[in-house]
């Protein structure tokens, strides 16, 4: 295995009287694809927020690249620059979609509207949404929108290369979408991973069968707040573990409990 890029040693995360995140210990090496599994509400999203710098934890420690976090990613300067595509794609409505992918550019740098714009046209086409950028989000479809969402995790100041991403967190990529559109943004995770200059790791949280098929490399299954099984796509179908069979298989009858 190649070197290791974050990790997180015993962290816990609770809301209210609801341990989410229970001692969890979490390593996503450089270059490879992992994918986050497991029922809903056992803190996949929660996880990947920890990871990101946006939540902190109640217990446990964070690592990147070797070097402990203090506090959250605003706080201070990353060893790792990280992207996060968030499930409901979470752009502005008010804003074009020119303006939604250079948005931090626009807010944070002191790079000229037109190399903006050239950056901006730049990363869509990687997405292969070229000449939309004067169109509202309201105007796209639920994959296009997915797809701007990419572009806007990819953007990066020239000026300041080392804190562009290096690291991408997916949080439920295809969600809510048909399978055409699910195939579209599957393959889009992995050619961004293989593009030269672009982020060459990510974390995906997921539960379509095809996402974890075809996005991810080595998984972890994440229940009760805790990481109860991992390992490769392959062993994840062929496993005898009841947790993974009846996750895997859909059945109501196993040891994971049914909500409702």
């Amino acid at each position: 295995m190649t070197e290791p890029l974050i990790e997180l040693k015993g962290v816990s995360k609770s809301f209210g009287n609801h341990k989410v995140l229970d001692n969890i210990d979490l390593t996503i090496y450089r270059g490879e694809s992992l994918g986050i599994i497991g029922p809903s509400g056992t803190g996949k999203s929660t996880i990947l927020r920890v990871i990101a710098g946006l939540l902190s934890p109640d217990e446990g420690e964070i690592y990147v690249q070797g070097v402990r976090r203090e506090g959250l990613i605003e706080d201070g300067r990353q060893q790792v620059g990280i992207g996060m595509v968030f499930q409901q794609a979470a752009l502005f409505d008010s804003l074009t979609v020119e303006e939604n992918v250079g948005f931090l550019l626009y807010q944070n740098s002191k790079l000229p509207r037109s190399r903006i714009r050239d950056l901006v046209k730049e990363k869509l086409e990687m997405v292969g949404l070229p000449e939309i950028g004067e169109l509202y989000p309201a105007e796209l479809s639920g994959g296009m929108r997915k797809r701007v969402s990419f572009a806007r995790a990819i953007m990066s100041n020239p000026d300041t290369p080392s804190e562009g991403p290096e690291v991408l967190l997916y949080d439920e990529p295809t969600a809510g979408l048909d399978p055409i559109a699910s195939t579209v943004i599957e393959d889009l995770i992995r050619h961004l991973q293989c593009l030269h200059g672009v982020c060459s790791t990510y974390a995906v949280v997921t539960h379509q069968d095809s996402t974890i098929r075809r996005t991810s490399d080595r998984l972890i299954f994440l229940y009760e707040g805790k990481v109860q099984w991992q390992g490769t796509v392959s062993e994840i179908y062929n496993t005898e573990d009841p947790l993974i069979r009846q996750f895997i298989s859909g059945s109501v009858q196993g040891p994971i409990k049914v909500a409702g």
